[in-house]
């Protein structure tokens, strides 16, 4: 059976969403519920919900900022077989927000829940969760979900800075470690960025450097139209791809101009080089 999260800091909004789904969608089960965006985001780490309905303005954490961090979640590669999930946004009506989900890139539900509306919303999430069992059974790459789509990650960062007008401006410049020296390295020079525990190795195409800065930060802090996300742990600058190729185990390789080395492409974000 699917599985959802409900995010909503209004209590009548979320028993309504709940009534309203289990008219839509009846097999849907209900796993948890947040109050606030952190509350959304510890919650769909313990549950991994297939589903997570986000209100996209509540305390401690909007919904968009818990998406940003929801899609930085571990999956499939190493956090027991969880394929990641859906985001469809709640949202009183906000012209800005919603002339942006039209564009398809994500789903949402406008309050109070639409039964038409929801019906919708409902349909083409059961339409993707079925082409992706149908590619995996068959084989083929699955289109990647929504949260890992580089129009998604944009499309975030857009409502980010919607809803955070006195946001700090995008980083311009990395301040990183070569050998024993600080060196400022202009960020569209970066070719990827490659993390481990402590440190993201910083590679353009003179140097490597290193930083105290995940990458899930700098998916929030540089111009995501700048790079593609191919791992939980890569960035790659998107005039930085050369090609795509396969290793023997079936694994994407992204091969980089400037630089010999070639980088992983997760399973997750597969779907992104469909085709190729």
């Amino acid at each position: 059976m699917p599985r959802a999260l409900i995010a909503d800091d209004e209590r009548l909004m979320r028993e309504q969403l709940r009534s309203r789904l289990a008219e839509a969608w009846p097999e849907l089960e209900i796993v948890a519920e947040a109050r606030n965006g952190q509350e959304a985001v510890q919650l769909t780490q313990l549950h991994q919900p297939d589903v997570v309905f986000l209100d996209i303005r509540m305390p401690v954490l909007t919904g968009v900022d818990a998406a940003r961090q929801i899609a930085q979640l571990p999956t499939h590669e190493d956090a027991q077989g969880w394929p990641g999930c859906d985001i469809v946004f709640i949202t009183a009506y906000d012209q800005y927000a919603v002339e942006a989900f039209e564009q398809g890139v994500v789903d949402y539900v406008l309050k109070p829940a639409e039964p038409g509306r929801l019906q919708l919303t409902v349909e083409r999430i059961k339409q993707r969760r079925a082409e992706r069992e149908r590619g995996s059974g068959e084989g083929l790459e699955a289109a990647p979900l929504p949260t890992h789509t580089p129009d998604m990650q944009q499309l975030l960062q857009r409502l980010a800075a919607h809803l955070h007008p006195q946001a700090a401006p995008k980083l311009q410049w990395i301040q990183a470690t070569v050998r024993q020296t600080i060196q400022m390295i202009a960020v569209e020079d970066v070719l990827f960025f490659i993390s481990d525990e402590k440190y993201t190795r910083v590679q353009t195409a003179t140097m490597e450097a290193l930083i105290r800065k995940p990458i899930k930060e700098l998916v929030e802090e540089i111009d995501m139209q700048m790079f593609w996300q191919i791992h939980r742990s890569t960035l790659v600058n998107i005039k930085a791809i050369a090609g795509i190729s396969r290793d023997e185990r079936g694994r994407q390789l992204v091969s980089v101009r400037g630089h010999g080395e070639k980088l992983e492409v997760s399973r997750s974000y597969a779907g992104l080089f469909r085709g190729m």
